[in-house]
């Protein structure tokens, strides 16, 4: 109510024209109306709306985005968070916990992956408490501030405030005690292999922290060091078992250190940490660098700096900020993750440790990111917004390449055992596409193809391709050779074969190129017209039985028939034939919202949270929480029902993001479930990595200004735009008559307005007809 009132409001010196006296008039004649001004509520401090407790409503059992309040730079090296849970949780925040335990260094980009080289800080006072349940705090969210670059937490058993706030590699701590002798600051360096040392002396404590949950070389590490801002009364550690010793030095499982001051109330003890992968000398380096001398409020002040240049570069006009609020909140998760992991040494050369062979080498170096997730919208955003980062991100892959044979998959911070497909070469394509070069691409092709062409040394199911000579001989991954979710593989082997055919073109590799076209049509072997969806299929060429288009899991991945039947991103028109057409397909498109959210969970035991997280928000079989039917709702482009999919993409936007602990429909997965939300909010989405195109839906807001990578800004002016008006009446282009589905890459990024005319019923005249639809291979 109040956002449609403020719609109507009259600008003092500006002549407005009134909604009333157009009221009957039909929105097919309304294209050279004046509209209201709109009021723009947005302040020029964008960090402010982004609220990182968004996603942390979680459990095993039911995810709101499985996230955790990072406390980062863009891309960091290092998060922090507060920790709620045990350690080794993979659930380590957990909104509706009522005790803090720490605040530790993570690495963790997702509770299924869990976390490394983590290590916690923890304030206590009166009686030492050194386990981690007996130190715990009871806490409450009215007494917590949580923020990108910042947060604090009042520990109401110690009365003591905890803050930190972050650079790439290290961070500043701030403990604000009462009147004590007895004040302490725990460092906890976790189990698996830590130690510890306390240098009285010199006010630290270093040593290093060996948790992890696979991925690493036998001589990983993370080193530590802590500075604190005045001498401690005391200092001892503890060995396992949280067995107190008075030394200064501990090494073992699981061991920790305790310092103790004497305070006057309001006491402030500021304590710098850094770590590196690669030495304890190279910690204090990093400390030394992104640090040194600044006081705790530079360096929150340099970090707040950080978040509002790269928030800035979207900049919003509205007057509803509690979508505002969500917007930026689902920002910042798209720029966490992938990780840097590269330092800078001694001479200020780029080097990493690698994960993958345990040495020090030079070049970049990103981890913890699932391709299977990322390559559908975060990464091309990057390819849009960020491409000198992207090239980065590339060279990183060429040297994953060199370091371990193999390109990733999914990396935390090594080769991790989990997801499928050969989503990396569908990332390499669409940056090269898009125009990023110095990526070292020779070797990124060759690691693309050999993931497509060699079974031989591959290290687990999920680097390669996981029945590749199956797919390669017969065209897909049968069903019946003991190789699970082979469906799913057929349908991303084929989407990679495509992504491979449109580098292989820009290449100059033409034989390679139609080999790889012809491959990208395998998807046309699962597909099975008698019952009208992907389907498992056996050796001998017939499909499997009995079928159950409900069933998740077995021949697909965290999905059933109706959700990935839609991965055919490079050729919708191919499907539409299988499918018998424009009107046959639109009627299985309709069908996933229309019918109730059944499912068949036999082939889990049990009900897995994907499917609960479907289930209940009522929107037939659509499942937004997971990744491979994020795209379909924009799939009514190609069939000439464009407006189905505005109002469908804005009804998603409406019902399932929230900037609030509960805020996500499912797991957010390293920025991918909030690329959605950032692309379909700007009024378009990336259908199709590997093609130039965007695909277009229903912008969010009433005006978006993008400053491009070229410093030139792109303006979507959507007039008119309220809840009620999702539908685009009519849509220019820098002047021109815009009647087509998609918007172009280049001419995106060449600046200009893109002005939409929304209103709330459909023209169903505008952008239908092949002309008009998105790019698909049969029409090439």
């Amino acid at each position: 109510m109040m956002r449609n009132l403020l719609k109507t409001l009259t600008l003092a010196g500006m002549t407005t024209t009134l909604l009333a006296s157009c009221a009957d008039t039909p929105d097919s004649l309304k294209n050279n109306e004046t509209y209201d001004a709109p009021v723009n509520l947005v302040g020029d401090d964008l960090v402010q709306y982004v609220n990182p407790l968004m996603g942390t409503d979680s459990t095993f059992s039911l995810s709101n985005g499985n996230t955790y309040p990072a406390v980062a730079n863009p891309w960091g090296m290092h998060f922090w968070t507060a920790m709620t849970a045990p350690i080794g949780d993979g659930w380590t925040y957990k909104y509706d916990d009522d005790k803090i335990r720490g605040i530790k260094q993570t690495h963790q980009p997702s509770p299924w992956l869990n976390d490394y080289g983590a290590f916690s800080l923890m304030a206590v006072t009166g009686e030492r408490k050194i386990d981690q349940d007996s130190r715990a705090s009871w806490f409450s969210h009215k007494a917590e501030t949580a923020s990108p670059n910042y947060y604090s937490v009042y520990l109401a058993d110690y009365d003591t405030t905890i803050e930190v706030t972050p650079t790439a590699r290290a961070a500043q701590f701030r403990f604000t005690f009462p009147e004590t002798d007895n004040a302490y600051v725990l460092l906890d360096a976790f189990d698996k292999g830590s130690k510890v040392e306390v240098l009285p002396e010199q006010g630290i404590i270093r040593g290093y922290a060996r948790n992890n949950h696979g991925g690493v070389p036998d001589n990983f590490h993370n080193y530590f060091v802590v500075k604190f801002s005045r001498p401690f009364e005391s200092a001892s550690t503890w060995q396992d078992g949280y067995t107190p010793v008075d030394v200064l030095k501990s090494e073992g499982d699981h061991v920790g250190a305790v310092v103790r001051f004497a305070t006057h109330k309001g006491e402030q003890i500021t304590a710098q940490v850094a770590s590196s992968f690669i030495s304890p000398e190279q910690a204090e380096r990093n400390l030394s660098r992104e640090v040194g001398n600044d006081s705790f409020a530079q360096t929150r002040k340099k970090s707040h700096a950080a978040w509002q240049k790269e928030l800035s570069r979207i900049r919003l006009e509205d007057d509803n900020l509690d979508n505002v609020r969500t917007f930026y909140s689902a920002l910042y998760r798209v720029l966490l993750f992938p990780r840097r992991f590269y330092e800078y040494n001694e001479h200020g050369d780029i080097v990493h440790y690698s994960p993958y062979n345990g040495e020090v080498l030079p070049g970049y170096m990103f981890t913890d990111n699932g391709f299977w997730d990322t390559f559908r919208a975060v990464f091309p955003y990057f390819a849009l917004m960020y491409p000198e980062l992207d090239r980065k991100i590339m060279l990183g892959l060429a040297n994953t390449y060199k370091e371990s044979g193999w390109l990733p998959e999914w990396a935390s911070p090594g080769h991790r055992n989990v997801m499928i497909g050969s989503n990396s070469a569908i990332n390499i394509a669409d940056a090269y596409i898009k125009g990023v070069r110095d990526m070292d691409i020779e070797t990124l092709y060759e690691a693309a193809v050999k993931n497509a062409e060699v079974n031989e040394g591959r290290p687990m199911t999920s680097v390669g391709r996981e029945g590749v000579d199956y797919y390669n001989a017969l065209g897909y991954v049968p069903y019946d050779v003991d190789i699970h979710e082979n469906v799913a593989r057929t349908l991303e082997y084929a989407f990679a074969d495509f992504n491979l055919y449109q580098l292989a073109k820009q290449l100059g590799k033409h034989e390679d190129a139609e080999t790889f076209r012809k491959r990208s049509l395998n998807y046309r072997n699962v597909f099975d017209k008698q019952s009208g969806w992907m389907r498992g299929r056996n050796q001998d060429g017939s499909f499997q039985s009995p079928f159950n288009p409900l069933k998740w899991g077995d021949a697909f991945t965290e999905g059933n028939a109706l959700h990935y039947t839609w991965s055919v991103f490079h050729d919708i028109e191919g499907l539409k034939t299988l499918m018998g057409g424009n009107q046959a397909f639109i009627d299985k498109l309709d069908k996933v919202f229309t019918m109730p959210p059944e499912f068949d969970d036999s082939y889990y035991g049990f009900t897995i949270h994907e499917i609960r997280e479907m289930q209940i928000v009522n929107m037939g079989n659509y499942a937004h929480g997971n990744q491979p039917i994020q795209h379909m709702i924009y799939l009514y482009n190609y069939a000439n029902q464009p407006w189905k999919a505005q109002k469908k993409v804005r009804d998603v936007m409406d019902k399932l993001y929230m900037a609030t602990p509960d805020g996500y429909a499912g797991d957010e997965d390293n920025g991918q479930t909030s690329a959605w939300y950032v692309f379909s909010a700007l009024g378009f989405y990336p259908v199709t990595p590997g093609v130039e195109q965007y695909v277009m839906g229903s912008p969010l807001f009433d005006k978006a200004v993008l400053t491009l990578p070229n410093q030139k800004t792109l303006t979507i002016n959507a007039r008119g735009n309220t809840e009620a008006t999702p539908y685009i009446q009519r849509a220019t282009f820098n002047g021109q008559e815009l009647d087509k589905t998609w918007l172009d890459h280049d001419a995106l990024q060449q600046g200009g307005e893109l002005i939409l005319d929304m209103s709330s019923t459909p023209n169903k005249a505008r952008a239908t007809g092949p002309a008009a639809w998105p790019y698909s291979l049969s029409q090439q």
